[in-house]
């Protein structure tokens, strides 16, 4: 097999769990013993926005207290040191990539250090509790929410993420569970525009069908493997 030119990843919750960090929604349903619909929709926020705040909030400082792994830190490497093209496309909403020192990450489901002003559209890095109703830094008015997609909304630069898809000669994924969707079809888009696929994870997905191979184990493990073929199959093209 060549040299890859152009990598799209998406990675899941399943790379930040190493990190301390729950999946985002537990087998039963629920985060956090709440239910999606009261903590995770505009309807919800709209009906009881102190609960919501509340669970961000705490949401938030278990993101600040996590640190990278070391399959961020694989990745953070692949990104200073592939020459290519290269996109990494996170639905999870921590910033442990950043952190592990990746520049070329996408956040589709937005971050939970970050603050959207409903009333001018601003958004702002943001560390501490939004429960105490904070004024927006921009524009003074009391509307901030956390910078997150909720369910019913449309995950950010869907545009930019298929184009990417489209010219990638590599897709893989990351710790993701293959059943959430728009992420889900990722494969198949880039699959039908030739990609080659590769399935990162600690056990088979719902999607492992749809992926040329599967590699099962911990993050951790998997991806500085990873990272290192790609680079010495780069290295020596």
């Amino acid at each position: 097999m060549g040299a890859f030119r152009n990598i799209v990843v998406l990675t899941g919750a399943g790379i930040s769990a190493e990190s301390g960090l729950k999946t985002f929604r537990a087998e039963d349903g629920l985060w956090e013993e709440h239910r999606v619909e009261d903590v995770a929709t505009p309807e919800a926020f709209a009906r009881d926005p102190a609960l919501v705040q509340r669970f961000y909030d705490l949401r938030r400082a278990g993101v600040l207290a996590a640190a990278p792994n070391p399959a961020h830190a694989a990745l953070a490497r692949l990104d200073r040191a592939f020459d290519g093209e290269l996109l990494i496309v996170t639905q999870n909403i921590d910033d442990l990539h950043e952190r592990a020192g990746a520049a070329r990450v996408l956040h589709m489901h937005g971050e939970v250090l970050s603050a959207w002003c409903l009333a001018c559209d601003a958004r702002h890095r943001w560390e501490r509790s939004l429960l105490d109703s904070p004024p927006c830094p921009a524009c003074g008015a009391v509307a901030l929410r956390p910078d997150i997609v909720w369910f019913g909304e449309m995950p950010y630069r869907m545009d930019e993420i298929f184009a990417a898809l489209g010219r990638a000669d590599l897709f893989v994924s990351i710790g993701t569970s293959g059943a959430v969707y728009p992420a889900a079809g990722f494969v198949q888009h880039a699959a039908h525009h030739g990609a080659r696929t590769l399935e990162l994870n600690l056990e088979r997905s719902a999607g492992s069908h749809l992926f040329d191979e599967t590699r099962l184990g911990p993050a951790s493990v998997l991806v500085p493997d990873w990272v290192e073929e790609v680079l010495g199959r780069s290295a020596g093209r």
